[in-house]
Parts: structure tokens; sequence; C-alpha cells
């Protein structure tokens, strides 16, 4: 089926919906215990490559209502060339990009005509490996049992990560936070946190924040969401401290001074249909930049951008 065909499809205020419904149920779909193997980590297309943007945070959720335990997803197409057959009455997710057109048209003031840029939101069908039969095993979660992994098996990972980012870190009191004026943020001790893999995963929702100060990614939402500007800011922080936690195999939970922003979340969304994808576009760019500080040590691997995907722009 065409994407055309498709086109009465309200995409963005589906997403929206299942997000708003998650987190009146106190599941952000970016907030869960994550995992590396199963239904851990970032969705996956079918060739392996991670879904980016709202298609992570939409995909997530929908696996997590559903009950899905694989990561991979893909076209009915898709499907079919790898010898399988999605079910007879099985319902597809939405993958989303944005595509483009020129448009030309007279200016108001001179009358000159002047060629426009239109984006507009796209989609695809996909379903989850769980609703297909005939894949080959790897595209299934295998049962194991669910066992604890050990912090110091993640250790050098988390340390990695962290060494490599250029942010000042300063330990002491019990709040952890980011200043901007001061630009450094501050955290309790490492022996105030339950776990080490808590500490972490606390400290990744604060360099989320570092990353968009005036002198680096600069995140401003002033102009668009007004008083609601530093709420929106907490929910790509805890977004993209989600995708940090989902990285680094951590936990990644709604640290009770956060969760007062539940409910300023669930209005920005119910007044913007769009705003979600806004936000996860901005902590996908502020994963990115993070994780762009230990590019070099990583030089040689398989990245997602060698493979064209359909991510969702900011």
């Amino acid at each position: 089926m065409s994407a055309s065909r498709r086109s009465s499809r309200d995409v963005a205020a589906e997403i929206t919906d299942l997000i708003i419904r998650k987190l009146e149920e106190g599941v952000p779909p970016w907030s869960r215990p994550w995992r590396c193997s199963g239904a851990g980590g970032r969705p996956l297309r079918h060739c392996g490559t991670p879904y980016t943007g709202i298609n992570t945070l939409y995909l997530w959720a929908l696996g997590d209502a559903m009950g899905y335990r694989s990561r991979f997803w893909m076209t009915y197409r898709q499907a079919e060339a790898l010898g399988a057959n999605v079910r007879r009455g099985e319902t597809g997710a939405i993958s989303v990009y944005y595509s483009s057109f020129k448009k030309t048209e007279e200016h108001p003031e001179t009358g000159k005509e002047v060629e426009k840029n239109i984006r507009f939101l796209r989609h695809y069908v996909v379903f989850n490996a769980d609703q297909i039969d005939a894949l080959p095993a790897y595209f299934y979660a295998p049962e194991e049992p669910e066992t604890p992994v050990e912090p110091s098996t993640r250790q050098a990972a988390i340390d990695a990560f962290f060494d490599a980012i250029p942010a000042d870190v300063r330990h002491g009191g019990n709040q952890a936070y980011f200043t901007p004026t001061f630009d450094h943020i501050q955290m309790p001790s490492r022996t105030s946190f339950r776990s080490m893999d808590l500490y972490a995963s606390t400290r990744c929702h604060e360099t989320v924040h570092w990353s968009g100060h005036s002198d680096r990614l600069a995140r401003t939402f002033g102009k668009r969401f007004g008083d609601k500007a530093y709420a929106f800011e907490e929910l790509v922080a805890e977004i993209g401290a989600g995708l940090c936690c989902a990285d680094l195999g951590l936990p990644n939970v709604l640290h009770d001074r956060h969760a007062s922003y539940v409910g300023h979340w669930l209005g920005i969304l119910r007044g913007d249909k769009t705003a979600i994808i806004h936000a996860a576009a901005k902590a996908e760019q502020a994963f990115a930049y993070l994780k762009s500080f230990g590019s070099a040590a990583a030089e040689g691997e398989c990245h997602e951008d060698d493979a064209p995907a359909p991510a969702l722009a900011a």
C-alpha cells in the first residue's frame, strides 16, 4: 500500500495519544529497566539498524503495550523477502519520517516568485517479529532467566562514556542538577546511591541537560512553549537519559524530582500533537552529541549512519 493511500491517517496524533496513555499509566516509554537482550535496547529494523527519533519512543511504547519481546520490526514485503509471513489479522505499527517538496509562490511584498521547501510527515507500516511466522531464529528474543546484571560488568563501558565527555562534574550535597550559570553538573556522592547503575542513570539525565548549554547545542524552547519551556527541557533530558541508559545497558527510572513534571508533559502533549516528535528529535541530537566525544575510540565500528534510515528530523 502506497504512502499516499495512507495520507488520511493522522500519524502525529496516533503517536502522541499512545505516549500520553503511557504517561497516564505512570510508565514513560523511555523509562524502564533496560536489558541488553530480549526486548531491551533500541528497536531494530530488519537489517539490524537501530531506529532513531520518535520511532524509538513509539515502538518502545507499542512493544511494551502489546507485550512484544523481539526488538525487530519490518514491513510486510521485508518479511516476505525473508521467506516469512505476517500472521492474518495482525495490525501494523507506523514508522515515520519527514519528506519535503519545493513549491513556487509569489512573495506578498515584492511580487517575485520564490521557492519554498515544504516539509511534511510520511509513514509506512511495520510489524514486530513476534507478529511474523517463519523468520530466522535470531529475530526472536531467546528464552532466558531474568537474572540481574552486576554493575561491575558494565562499569568499563560506563566509565568510558562519561570520561570522554568534558563536563565539569562535582560531588557533594543531596541533589543532582546542572547549573547553566556556572556550567557544571552537581551530583551527590556515589555512596549516596543504592547502586552504581542508579548513579550512572542519574548522571545521564544531568549530562543531557549539560549538552543543551548555549556554548554547546543551545537548546531553547521559550518562544514555542513559554512558561512550560523548562518542563519541556526536562522531557528532553528524560528521553535523552533513556537513550543513554539503553545504550549502556542501564536501568532508567523516573526519579521523584523529575516525576513532578509528568503533569506538565501531559499538558504540552495534549496541546501540541507534534511536541513529542520535537522532544524526541532534540533528545536524539543530545544523545548523538554526547556519544560523539567517544567516537575516536570507536573508530572503525559499524554505525547507524552507515545505512539509510528514515530518521525523524528536528
